[in-house]
């Protein structure tokens, strides 16, 4: 995932089940298999940041409606 492509939530989750989908398949080479992996790490995190973000948002509004 390059820095300037921020892809939604969703396209980049979409992405991460490709990718683990693609791993599954043994036909793919040791070096395919490690760039998968480090592409399925980033868009993990990334993922992981959105949802993050979003808890906090939810719980600021909660807060703010108390």
């Amino acid at each position: 995932m390059d820095q300037k492509e921020r892809p939604s939530f969703e396209e980049a989750l979409k992405e991460l089940e490709t990718i683990v989908s693609q791993l599954e398949d043994e036909s793919i080479t040791l070096e395919q298999s490690v760039k998968l992996y480090e592409e399925g790490v980033k868009l993990s995190r990334f993922c992981s940041e959105i949802l993050n973000d979003a808890e906090l948002r939810i719980e600021q509004v909660n807060e703010a409606n108390s």
